[in-house]
């Protein structure tokens, strides 16, 4: 059995909610203190992957980065690719994941209690130290669910993975692609095991998605 669908899909999901962490903790943050209506608009704009078809979201990409684009010809002069490479695939797993990892950061920021950040800045701290120290530790159950559920769509992603890497085994396999594959193969036998195995990584991710939500509400209640 070849294990690089699993390999690639797990690296791909974990180097996006890395950068899905950090973009979706900075843009929650900052729309969180806008006016209403700025905030609606770019809402609208950061959210629009979560309803877009995958594959609609793979086509855009490939307008941006396609090897005949001008973003596409300036990055190959550097050697960049990121048509058809797995790590493509990680541009497309974030571009996916960041809405929830956004919308879940942007909920937790708009919970907090913004006495708190007062009353440590009465107390001299700076404000980096009032988003680390204070206003994190306070929103983290939402900011940890956040960031295993975009995890949890990254990993799962096929729509605009396929369309910007492809499937090219021991390449830029997923685990999503190679389910399609081996069914369009007559393969049942190994599209139903890559099928369980991910089957078997969202239960477990569904069920850490729980136990922080039961802990988060047992601490709200004390």
């Amino acid at each position: 059995m070849d294990w690089y669908p699993l390999y690639n899909s797990l690296r791909i999901a974990a180097v996006s909610s890395i950068l899905v962490f950090f973009a979706g903790i900075f843009f929650a943050y900052y729309v969180a203190k806008l006016p209403r209506v700025i905030k609606g608009i770019l809402d609208v704009f950061l959210t629009l992957p979560m309803v877009l078809p995958p594959t609609v979201v793979g086509y855009f990409l490939l307008l941006v980065f396609g090897v005949k684009r001008p973003l596409g010809i300036f990055l190959a002069n550097y050697g960049i690719k990121f048509v058809m490479t797995w790590y493509g695939g990680i541009i497309a797993a974030a571009v996916v994941a960041f809405p929830l990892m956004y919308r879940t950061a942007r909920g937790a920021f708009e919970s907090f209690d913004d006495t708190l950040a007062y009353s440590g800045q009465t107390l001299g701290l700076s404000n980096s130290y009032i988003f680390w120290r204070i206003r994190m530790p306070y929103c983290r159950q939402g900011i940890i669910a956040g960031t295993v559920l975009a995890f949890a769509r990254a990993l799962g992603e096929y729509g605009a993975t396929s369309m910007l890497i492809g499937y090219t085994p021991g390449k830029t396999a997923t685990i999503s692609t190679s389910v399609y594959q081996y069914w369009r193969i007559d393969d049942e036998k190994s599209a139903m095991f890559w099928v369980l195995v991910n089957l078997a990584i969202s239960t477990v991710v569904l069920l850490a998605v729980n136990m922080l939500e039961k802990r988060n509400g047992k601490e709200v209640r004390r």
